[in-house]
């Protein structure tokens, strides 16, 4: 491997990490009620930065009669802004060397990819705040981030030239069970997205699906509407309880679909496959797992505590990108 590709392979797993902030520094502006601590974008009240003196904060408040400025949360949305804008311009840098050095056998269609997606999460970022956290948004909002960063760790694998040897051959037909994996995963992400958008984390305070009479409650007529009434905003939300008890009950009916899913998976895999990296990857799937599941009975028994809610959200990138792994192994397997 060139050096150059080596350069190209540490600024990719710089933007991993990155990458894993700035969707951590997501979920704590969500769960701040900081989406819009900045109520227009790409600045602050149209300042750069917050507005900290008492001039600054006259002359922003008068420009937005309707939100008075919350240093703390407006922190919290600029700092998140910071850290996605450098995370952008790395994307920017690692695309354009691995165009540089495409005859040396740098990927080039991947980063190209990884770019257009960052850009229209900057986009979705912008409309967030626009369109006053209408939940469709902001659900895509945090698909976005997830996709930066699974294709960033994609990215990675595919420079690193990522095989495992294993002498079993029906191994790379169980890849097809990883992509359905994540395919599973990713709408159960979404569901938590929605959960979170719509304000529902909170509707169901009891385990192991919800209070007694969410049966009688549950109404799918307004619950996932992907377009909602055109309203001001929708900070805190705009549906009726038994609409999130119904987006919430989803979601756990979800949670356990998918559990038992990966369980199935990742205990297949480690009763076909013989070398350590499989045994070891799919330990490590239900690991996480475990932790996730875990993170999630927290919150409901705690009543939605901050950490533990972020730590919820990061968990679940890091179970994606564990499943991503463990499928990427069983086809580039030789």
């Amino acid at each position: 491997m060139s050096r150059n590709i080596t350069n190209i392979k540490t600024l990719v797993l710089v933007s991993i990490l990155l990458a894993i902030i700035v969707v951590s520094l997501g979920a704590y502006t969500r769960l701040t009620h900081a989406g819009l601590g900045c109520p227009d974008w790409p600045g602050c009240y149209g300042f750069h930065d917050v507005p900290h003196t008492s001039e600054e904060i006259l002359k922003a408040e008068a420009a937005f009669p309707d939100r008075p400025v919350e240093p703390e949360k407006a922190w919290n949305e600029m700092i998140h802004r910071y850290f996605a804008g450098a995370l952008g311009l790395l994307i920017l840098l690692i695309t354009f060397l691995s165009i540089k050095n495409r005859e040396v056998g740098s990927p080039v269609f991947l980063p190209i990819l990884i770019l257009c997606v960052v850009t229209f999460q900057a986009a979705l970022g912008m409309w967030t705040v626009t369109m006053k956290l209408m939940p469709i948004v902001v659900m895509a909002h945090l698909l976005g981030g997830l996709t930066t960063l699974c294709l960033l760790f994609l990215l990675y694998l595919r420079i690193k030239r990522f095989h495992v040897r294993e002498g079993n051959t029906s191994l790379r037909r169980m890849a097809k069970f990883g992509l359905l994996g994540i395919v599973l995963l990713t709408g159960q992400i979404a569901l938590g997205g929605w959960t979170s958008s719509n304000y529902a984390a909170l509707t169901c305070t009891e385990l192991p699906i919800c209070q007694a009479g969410w049966q009688e409650q549950l109404t799918f007529e307004d619950s996932f509407d992907l377009i909602p009434p055109e309203l001001e905003t929708y900070e805190y939300g705009h549906l009726s309880h038994a609409s999130r008890i119904t987006i919430h009950v989803m979601h756990r009916f979800g949670a356990i679909v998918v559990s038992l899913y990966l369980l199935w998976l990742s205990f297949l895999v480690m009763s076909k496959a013989s070398s350590s990296f499989f045994q070891q990857t799919s330990l490590a799937l239900v690991t996480v797992l475990v932790c996730q599941v875990g993170l999630g009975i927290s919150n409901v028994r705690f009543s939605l505590p901050l950490g533990v809610a972020v730590a919820h959200n990061v968990v679940a990138a890091c179970l994606m990108l564990t499943l991503i792994l463990l499928t990427y192994g069983l086809q580039r397997k030789i």
